[in-house]
């Protein structure tokens, strides 16, 4: 393939150099042109970051720009931001640069994906697509993880991402401090970054959902996954988990983060055992708020004597769950926490009182002489 030579404005932004120029669709179509590295809900290991494909926003688009080369009044002015770690030529004589595609493709789309895969698509129904031009900025010499960081600045400060993927990136550019250069960052996502509570929290809700004995094997839905037999998604899950145990009184975070993850695994297997583990909102978002919340004070009472095991979770959830009283006494019995039962219907308010009702019961009567 001929070289592509495409007028440009060379940018620079700090150590970020840009060139903002336009493409035309048939340039994006040359084969490896451009990659999108999508984030694989499948993988712990994988390092991609970009949100799932919403095949039905990239039709729409398509349809738009196909209806739109009869009268010639299709326009789409927002330009794609792609990224290469390599350096591009760039001529100041004439103000141009040279793409070798071979040499320096794929570019990484850090913003546009869905623009772009709407311009495939409306070029698959009418050729004269091809020769639509779009803006188009591409920054060169930008590492990964530089890429990674400027995809959350782009859809974060101006345009929302799904809160799960966000938590990835986050976790992600935690476990990056110390390694890898990081570009600047709002102030905002680096306090985030360094206070890592995102990546602790994250390795609390992996442990659960991939660990085959645990309770919640395979039923929290992660991010980008597109699935309809889990119960509760990574979003809240983690949330819970940053604001109900990510606190100084968490006997577990004296433990290495191993140890920390089994003991939560075993809570939730008491949980199960006692309260029951089919058709309950035990595993729904009520679920996880109440015992999220319940956990650090239920903890604080084991800690006496150290016995993380089940039995004597179990043992101690049964007392509790004997000693509350009133109009919350049915809390430990499986029918409360039934699907279309007490729990379902429990709001705000409801799970305030609920927790509070299990506190007081957890150091009430013979759970408070509980020894493990």
């Amino acid at each position: 393939m001929p070289k592509l030579i495409r007028p440009a404005a060379k940018v620079k932004q700090g150590d970020l150099t840009l060139y903002a120029t336009s493409l035309r669709v048939r340039d994006l179509m040359i084969p490896d042109f451009y990659n999108v590295e999508q984030l694989d809900p499948n993988e712990s290991s994988d390092r991609g970051y970009q949100r799932l494909l919403n095949k039905a926003r990239a039709k729409k688009l398509a349809d738009y720009i196909v209806q739109g080369q009869e009268s010639q009044d299709a326009f789409l002015p927002t330009s794609i931001f792609i990224a290469t770690h390599k350096e591009i030529p760039f001529d100041e004589s004439s103000n141009t640069i040279t793409i070798d595609i071979y040499e320096i493709g794929p570019f990484n789309i850090v913003d546009g994906q869905h623009r772009v895969e709407g311009l495939r698509m409306a070029a698959e129904k009418d050729p004269r697509v091809f020769d639509f031009e779009i803006p188009v900025n591409i920054a060169v010499a930008l590492p990964r993880i530089a890429q990674m960081c400027h995809f959350l600045i782009v859809n974060t400060t101006q345009k929302s991402v799904e809160k799960s993927v966000e938590q990835r990136i986050m976790s992600r550019l935690t476990q990056a401090l110390d390694l890898e250069i990081l570009p600047l960052l709002p102030r905002w996502i680096s306090r985030t970054v360094k206070r890592g509570d995102d990546d602790l929290a994250l390795k609390y809700v992996d442990f659960l959902n991939s660990d085959a004995e645990s309770p919640w094997f395979d039923r929290i839905r992660m991010a980008n996954q597109d699935r309809r037999d889990t119960t509760v998604n990574q979003q809240s899950f983690v949330k819970s988990v940053k604001k109900f145990l990510l606190v100084a009184s968490n006997p577990l975070l004296a433990y290495p983060a191993e140890r920390q993850h089994k003991v939560f695994s075993n809570y939730w297997k008491a949980l199960a055992n006692v309260l029951g583990d089919e058709d309950t909102v035990l595993y729904k978002y009520n679920g996880v708020d109440t015992f999220c919340r319940f956990a650090v004070p239920f903890f604080t009472k084991l800690a006496v004597n150290g016995n993380w095991t089940v039995p004597i979770m179990e043992e101690l959830l049964t007392q509790t769950f004997e000693n509350v009283d009133g109009e919350y006494a049915g809390i430990g019995h499986p029918d409360f926490w039934r699907s279309g039962g007490v729990a379902s219907g429990l709001n705000t308010g409801g799970l305030n009182k609920t927790v509070q009702e299990l506190m007081y019961a957890l150091n009430r009567g013979g759970s408070s002489d509980f020894v493990a």
